[in-house]
């Protein structure tokens, strides 16, 4: 397996909707990258190269509990490489707020979290770190987490919602190839 080979994988396939084992370094043997750092850094890079904001390891196909988040105006640019996550606490408040993800392209739900937590995880050197998270990196973080339990965003709304969703996802799909249709249209 090469770096270049690793892509985001259908929301379908069982490697997203599986829960995925403690990650341990050992693991990295079988993959193309020589430590949690390396790791970390090609992780940040799809994720900001596919426009996300989080990117869990599974969503890539690689079997690692492990995910990054970041975005240039969350926690002052914080960076996070999160391996072996635990939320251990969770406020009684909860936020409604729209959500993405990078597996499921233009679908777009409103999901109902906790508005804080406290966490628990494995930094990128491998010192444990315990923290509070509110807002946005709260937010991400629960995303994030989902994944690693083998969860995806969708399956937390009811069936009408996801439906209302992935219409209009179509429409704006469809409005997005008649732009492109017509723009390559003018300008033969």
């Amino acid at each position: 397996m090469k770096k270049e080979d690793i892509k985001l994988i259908p929301p379908n396939d069982p490697r997203v909707l599986s829960m995925v084992a403690p990650f341990t370094d050992e693991a990295l043997k079988d993959f193309p990258f020589k430590d949690r750092k390396e790791l970390s850094e090609f992780m940040m890079d799809k994720m900001k190269s596919e426009g996300g904001i989080g990117l869990s390891a599974n969503q890539l196909g690689l079997p690692f509990r492990m995910f990054v988040m970041h975005h240039p105006q969350m926690q002052k640019g914080q960076k996070w490489s999160v391996y072996n996550p635990e939320i251990v606490e969770s406020s009684q408040r909860t936020i409604n707020m729209k959500e993405g993800c990078l597996t499921f392209p233009m679908i777009f739900i409103m999901i109902k979290r906790p508005a804080s937590i406290r966490v628990k995880y494995e930094d990128d050197e491998g010192k444990t770190v315990e923290e509070d998270l509110t807002g946005l990196p709260a937010r991400v973080f629960q995303h994030e987490y989902d994944h690693m339990q083998g969860r995806v965003f969708t399956e937390l709304v009811s069936k009408f919602k996801r439906d209302m969703a992935y219409k209009k996802a179509a429409k704006e799909f469809k409005r997005l190839r008649q732009l492109y249709a017509r723009a390559d249209k003018n300008s033969q």
